[in-house]
C-alpha cells in the first residue's frame, strides 16, 4: 500500500513525505538517508541502520576478490526502554522527507511515545545527526537509552572504546567505534556523542531520565564516520567533526542542511494531473541526489550509496543513464561525473597498452582508482568495450549542455582524442571498404562475444563525430581516420527486413535490454519515424521483461514523446518503473525480478523519460547549449514542469 502526504510535519500532509505505517510492512522496503558522502538505509525501528556505507572506503581488489565499496560501521544503534521494557510496541509509523533526507520513525510503548529522526548531514557530509524525542503518556516513566554501534564484519580488528576529554572547559564522553581493512592498511572510526539537557550519564554510550506524564524530553546524538581514504588520522578528525557540530549548533547545521538541499531543489520536475506519478519521480531524484556530493569528483554507482551490489563499481550507467538527467538539472554533479572520467584517463590508456591498442580504453568496471574490476567470471570486463564510446559522449554532451570551452580545451579534449584513436585502432577494415568491431558484448549482455554489436558500433560513431567537432572548436587537427572510420562503420540488417540487426547474425533472440532501440534516442542515427517505429516496435517484443533491467523502457519512451504518441510513451514509462516499485518508499529494484534497491540507473532512465521525452527538453549535441523540442503529453498528465539553471521548461497538454 502507498501512502502519499499531501502538506505540514513529519506525519501530516505534504507532497515532498513519502510515508509507511503498520499496514505497509507486509510490502516494506526501507528508506534511505543519503548525502552522497554518507549512505545510511534505516531499518523498521528507525533506531538503527540495517547497513551503511561511506563512499571512499574500498577494499582492494586481492586473490579472486575485485575492489569493492564496503560496508560501514553503523554508528548509531539505539535501545529505548520504559520503566526497563522495551515491548510491546504500537502505532508505529515512518516517513521519509525527501526535501531535506531525514527519515523520521514514531512508536508507542506502555507509558511513552518514542520519535527518532536521523538525517546525514549535507552541511558536514561526514557527520550523521539524529535526535530521539520522548514523550511520558504516565507519570514516573523511567527512560533508558543506549547506544551500541554495529560493526560490520567487512571490519577486522573491531572494538568499542569510551573517550573521556576536556574540551572548551566541558568534560565531554565520546563513544569511539573503529576497526580495519585492506589487511590492515585503512582505517574506519566512528565517533559518538549523546547530548541532552537533564539526561543522567551512566557511561559514554548510556543515558537515563525519569518523566512525569506529559514531559517530553530530547537526546542529539551526533556521530562522523571517517576512514583513512578521506583523512590520513580518522580517529582525531572524528572527534574534531563531532566537537564542530555540536560546537555549531543542531539548529544551525540543520539549517545549512536544508539550504543545501534546497539548492539541489532548484533542479526539480513537477507533474500537474498524475501524484503517483510525482511522488516516484521526487524519489528518483532525490535518490539521485543523495548518490551524489557536488564538488567532489566522484561518480555515481548503479546502486547509489545504498548497497555493495556491483560493488559500488562505475558503469556505463552513469554515463549514459544518469549524467544527462544531471547535465540539464544539476550540472555541478554532471561535471564531477565527467572529471571522474577524466582523472582516470591515465589508468584507461595503460588498458590500451596492455591490450595492444593506442589511445585510451576505459573498464568496463571502474574502481575508485579507474581501476578494470569486474570479477573474472563476467566476460563483460573483457569485451564490453562500447563504455570506451559511452564516456566520450557523456563528456561532449556535458560540454554541449554547459559550453564550458576552457574545461573542453584544458581537460575533456585529451580524454576526447584518446577514446577516438582507441577506436581506430581496435577496429578492423574489410575488402569492401567498411570497419568491423569484433568480439564484443553490446548493450544486451546476453549476446556475448559477437561482430558489429549495433549499439557498440553506433555509439562510436558518434563519439569520433564528437571527437573531431572538439578539434575543430579548438582550432585542431582532426585525425582524418576518425571521419574515415565515423562514415564507413558497418552496420547489418535482418535478412529480407529493413530491420537493423543487434548483431552480425542476430536472429530474433531474447535480449537482455535496449539494444538497437538506442540507436534512435540517445544517439539520434534513427530520423525518420517510420525506421524508429520499425525498429523499436520489433524489439520492444524481444527485451526480457523479468530480468532484464528497469530503463530499456525509458529511452524508448522519450522517442514517442517526441514523434507525438503521448500514451505509447506512458505505457513505456510505466513500464519502466512500475514492476520494479519496492514499498511504501517507492524505492525503484534493478529488475522486476530482484529486489535490488535503491537502483539510481533506473531511476535515472525514467527521468530522462520525463525530462528528454515529455518536457522536450533536449541537449544541442550539434550547436550546443539546452532547448526545447516538439513532445506530446499523455491523458494523464495536465502539465510537467522542469525546472533548470539552464531554464524553465514547460509541457502542457492542448
Amino acid at each position: 500500500m502507498l501512502t502519499i502526504f499531501l502538506a505540514g510535519t513529519a506525519f501530516s500532509q505534504n507532497q515532498w513525505i513519502l510515508s509507511a505505517s503498520e499496514g505497509d510492512l507486509a510490502d516494506y522496503s526501507p528508506p534511505i538517508s543519503g548525502n552522497g558522502q554518507l549512505g545510511t538505509v534505516v531499518d523498521r525501528s528507525g533506531l538503527r541502520s540495517s547497513r551503511m556505507f561511506s563512499a571512499n572506503a574500498v577494499r582492494r581488489g586481492r586473490d579472486t576478490k575485485v575492489s569493492s565499496i564496503i560496508e560501514a560501521i553503523g554508528p548509531i544503534s539505539l535501545s529505548v526502554t520504559a520503566n526497563g521494557s522495551p515491548a510491546p510496541q504500537n502505532n508505529w509509523r515512518q516517513s521519509l522527507d525527501m526535501r531535506s533526507g531525514e527519515i523520521t520513525t514514531a512508536y508507542a510503548l506502555p507509558g511513552l511515545e518514542v520519535t527518532n529522526r536521523i538525517v546525514n548531514l549535507r552541511s558536514l557530509p561526514f557527520v550523521t545527526s539524529d535526535v530521539l524525542t520522548v514523550k511520558a503518556t504516565d507519570n514516573n516513566v523511567t527512560v533508558a537509552v543506549s547506544n551500541a554501534p554495529s560493526i560490520p564484519g567487512s571490519l577486522s580488528d573491531h572494538k568499542i572504546s569510551e573517550r573521556k576529554f576536556s574540551a572548551d572547559s566541558k568534560q565531554r564522553h565520546f563513544l569511539r567505534a573503529e576497526g580495519l581493512y585492506n589487511q590492515g592498511r585503512d582505517a574506519m572510526v566512528a565517533s559518538i556523542s549523546m547530548e541532552g539537557e537533564d539526561w543522567t550519564r551512566i557511561s559514554a554510550d548510556s543515558l537515563t531520565i525519569t518523566l512525569k506524564k506529559g514531559q517530553e524530553a530530547e537526546l542529539w546524538i551526533v556521530s562522523s564516520l571517517i576512514s583513512t581514504a578521506d583523512f590520513a588520522d580518522p580517529w582525531n578528525e572524528s572527534e574534531r567533526q563531532v566537537l564542530y557540530a555540536i560546537s555549531t549548533g543542531r539548529e544551525s547545521l540543520m539549517d545549512r542542511h536544508r539550504a543545501a538541499w534546497d539548492r539541489l531543489w532548484e533542479g526539480d520536475i513537477v507533474i500537474d494531473g498524475n501524484p503517483e506519478l510525482q511522488a516516484h519521480t521526487r524519489a528518483a531524484l532525490y535518490n539521485l541526489y543523495a548518490s551524489a556530493l557536488p564538488g567532489s569528483g566522484r561518480s555515481i554507482a548503479p546502486m547509489g550509496l545504498s548497497s555493495a551490489h556491483y560493488y559500488g563499481h562505475i558503469f556505463w550507467d552513469a554515463d549514459t543513464w544518469m549524467l544527462p538527467v544531471m547535465a540539464v538539472l544539476q550540472p555541478e554533479i554532471a561535471r564531477d561525473m565527467a572529471d571522474y572520467r577524466i582523472a582516470t584517463l591515465p589508468q584507461a590508456r595503460k588498458r590500451a597498452v596492455a591490450h595492444g591498442f593506442r589511445g585510451a580504453m576505459f573498464p568496463w568496471e571502474s574502481d575508485d582508482l579507474g581501476e578494470e574490476s569486474t570479477p573474472t567470471f563476467a566476460l563483460t570486463g573483457p569485451l564490453e568495450h562500447h563504455v570506451t564510446a559511452d564516456i566520450a559522449n557523456g563528456v561532449w554532451l556535458y560540454y554541449c549542455a554547459t559550453g564550458d570551452i576552457d574545461w573542453l580545451r584544458d581537460k575533456a579534449w585529451p580524454l576526447l582524442k584518446d577514446c577516438a584513436d582507441f577506436w581506430v585502432s581496435r577496429a578492423e577494415k574489410g575488402s569492401d571498404g567498411l570497419y568491423s568491431i569484433k568480439a564484443v558484448v553490446g548493450a544486451d549482455e546476453y549476446a556475448i562475444g559477437v561482430s558489429d554489436n549495433a549499439f557498440t558500433n553506433a555509439a562510436v560513431k558518434r563519439s569520433l563525430e564528437y571527437a573531431g567537432r572538439a578539434a575543430r572548436l579548438l582550432g585542431l587537427k582532426a585525425d582524418p581516420q576518425w571521419e574515415d572510420l565515423e562514415k564507413n562503420i558497418r552496420f547489418h540488417f535482418i535478412t529480407g527486413t529493413d530491420i537493423v540487426a543487434e548483431y552480425e547474425g542476430y536472429a530474433g533472440e531474447k535480449i537482455k535490454q535496449a539494444d538497437v532501440a538506442l540507436l534512435a534516442y540517445p544517439l539520434h542515427l534513427f530520423r525518420t519515424p517510420d525506421e524508429i517505429e520499425r525498429n523499436l516496435t520489433y524489439y520492444d517484443s524481444k527485451i526480457d521483461s523479468v530480468n532484464g533491467p528497469a530503463m530499456s523502457h525509458s529511452a524508448m519512451a522519450v522517442n514517442y514523446a517526441r514523434m507525438g504518441k503521448g500514451e505509447r510513451a506512458s505505457r513505456l514509462v510505466g513500464r519502466a518503473y512500475e514492476p520494479n516499485l519496492r514499498g511504501p518508499f517507492h524505492n525503484l529494484s534493478e529488475s522486476s525480478g530482484n529486489d535490488h534497491v535503491y537502483f539510481v540507473t533506473g531511476a535515472g532512465g525514467l527521468l530522462q523519460s520525463l525530462v528528454f521525452g515529455f518536457a522536450g527538453a533536449d541537449i544541442d549535441m550539434e550547436n550546443g547549449g539546452v532547448k526545447q523540442c516538439r513532445s506530446t503529453l499523455p491523458e494523464s498528465i495536465r502539465s510537467i514542469t522542469v525546472k533548470s539553471p539552464h531554464g524553465v521548461f514547460i509541457r502542457k497538454r492542448k
